[in-house]
């Protein structure tokens, strides 16, 4: 059986870092890890060729090689999820169909032609399709009764990327979270017991990964790494040996709840195991929006301490935040912008809220009749409008969420954003940590005259082009003098306002191009109401 495992393309997004993955000579930011695990779990004697339409193109000989087309991806991947398979089905080949999105609205990938349907996790249904397979079945929609045990899960095929294509790769260590967030959809596809693999097989993905000459920035893509705190520790205690052994080939990052800032222990074992940066689901700082959409955990301590603690270990912060929460308070998008600039965080994704299947928040609105018709399942992003009903003028929270994004990736305001926080960063224990002792020699990658290329852009653009002239360069010599070993990473992020400056400006179009549509609809409905009144 000859597999082609295509990954669809992603919308130009706020993580798509389009000019900042340009300048470093790469074509997308993380590879398709779910692509490569469903590789690592298909059969051995089958042949597979992987296409990620983000790093290449499919060609003719690529659809003349296949036998079956297998296509995963998330929800704001559907247009071109859904194109292929009409291309697959035109091409007369099989189509089987997983991940995020078919397991969250399968009628849509029938509807679209997908022969199999191999929903919820592939550790289980993946053999279910390929024996459906071998019994000459063609048709057939498989589900889990069960969660997989994750530490059963083999070594996903990296072997199968064009390693080079990636600004990081990703590894996964655990699925699922505790909490339940009434907007999330992770606890709905994973539950709500986080599983996670042994410290043994985290080392073999990692091991792997390093004989295949990966010396990057690795993201840990669990959606709380910190979900099940005792096995993330003892991961940790494992990895740390061995990425002392290896001269730290690698730096993490990932995603966790506010709730890390709690636990000093596993801060300090992932900063000596090289973690540097985390991604935190703050929302908002509104304290009775988080209790709505039932984020307790947010609300158990001041979050601003929170954030200034994990940084102060020296783990960068990156934060997440929505507007549009049932009973907002107007001025929700200026007390986010006011809480951002309080705690120095750099990277602050902003969004507005959406229901996404089958959540306990698409169920409440559903009920209550709030959920548009035909816009609750249209692709979501963050240039989409709400696809509900919200407590307060959708136009008022689509403006504020405009102005705030606007404001948050002003350059001058980014820069100072990025200067203090990687000042608090320097300041850190582990930044003069000398118990590491001196690296041993590992392979290095070749010279790379994009990033020198980038550094010089970044140094253009900042420190004489635009306004940021005076502090970019003043800036970046406090940084020599202060947190010296930091200055790569603060040019890094730097650098990512390249791609702000470009997706603010797609955001404000877009999204006072759909609020002008909204205004009109109305104003229609409300003359046609008027006509029909004095008609009668």
């Amino acid at each position: 059986m000859k597999a082609l495992l295509i990954y669809p393309l992603f919308p130009k997004s706020f993580w798509s870092f389009d000019k900042a993955i340009e300048l470093a000579g790469r074509k997308a930011i993380l590879p398709p890890l779910g692509l490569v695990t469903v590789a690592g779990i298909l059969p051995d004697e089958w042949e597979l060729r992987l296409v990620d339409r983000n790093v290449e193109a499919l060609s003719e000989a690529d659809w003349n090689w296949a036998d079956l087309v297998i296509l995963s991806g998330m929800i704001v991947q559907k247009p071109d999820m859904l194109a292929q398979i009409r291309e697959a089905k035109r091409r007369n080949l099989p189509v089987a169909v997983g991940g995020p999105y078919a397991t969250a609205l399968p009628q849509e990938v029938i509807e679209a032609g997908a022969d199999f349907r191999v929903l919820d996790e592939g550790e289980i249904t993946l053999p279910m399709l390929v024996e459906a397979i071998e019994k000459g079945e063609t048709e057939g929609t498989f589900r889990a009764l069960e969660r997989p045990d994750v530490s059963l899960s083999p070594i996903p095929r990296f072997d199968l990327l064009k390693l080079d294509a990636y600004s990081e790769m990703a590894v996964q260590f655990s699925r699922g979270c505790p909490f339940q967030c009434e907007f999330c959809d992770i606890i709905v596809l994973y539950g709500r017991k986080p599983r996670t693999k042994t410290p043994e097989q985290m080392i073999k993905e990692l091991e792997f990964l390093y004989q295949l000459g990966w010396r990057r920035s690795i993201f840990m893509v669990d959606d709380n790494f910190i979900g099940n705190k005792r096995n993330v520790k003892l991961m940790l205690k494992a990895l740390a040996p061995w990425m002392k052994e290896k001269g730290y080939p690698f730096t993490f990052s990932t995603e966790a709840s506010v709730d890390l800032a709690n636990d000093q222990e596993l801060m300090d074992l992932m900063t000596a195991c090289n973690f540097g940066a985390v991604f935190l689901g703050v929302e908002t700082p509104d304290a009775d929006s988080l209790k709505v959409t039932q984020k307790f955990q947010n609300v158990r301590d001041p979050l601003s301490e929170s954030i200034h603690k994990i940084a102060s270990t020296g783990i960068r912060v990156m934060a997440g935040f929505i507007i549009g929460f049932d009973g907002e308070k107007k001025g929700a998008g200026d007390r986010i912008v006011q809480f951002v600039e309080q705690c120095s965080v750099p990277t602050a994704l902003f969004s507005m809220l959406q229901a996404l299947p089958d959540t306990a928040l698409w169920h409440r609105l559903e009920k209550e009749g709030r959920l548009l018709a035909g816009k609750e399942t249209a692709n979501i992003h963050q240039t989409t409008l709400m696809n509900f009903v919200p407590t307060r003028p959708v136009e008022e929270v689509a403006q504020e969420y405009v102005d705030a994004f606007w404001h948050l990736y002003d350059p001058q305001k980014y820069l100072d954003r990025c200067y203090r926080h990687y000042r608090i960063l320097g300041e850190a224990p582990c930044h003069n940590d000398k118990s590491r002792g001196p690296k041993p020699k590992s392979a290095k990658e070749p010279f790379n005259w994009h990033l020198v290329k980038a550094l010089a852009i970044v140094c253009w653009k900042q420190g004489i082009e635009r306004k940021t002239r005076s502090t970019f360069w003043r800036y970046l010599f406090s940084m020599m003098k202060h947190n010296r070993g930091g200055v790569a990473s603060y040019l890094t992020v730097c650098a990512q306002i390249e791609h702000f400056l470009e997706y603010r400006q797609i955001v404000k179009d877009e999204i006072e191009s759909q609020i002008a549509d909204v205004i009109a609809t109305r104003e229609v409905e409300v003359a046609i109401a008027a006509e029909t009144v004095a008609a009668s």
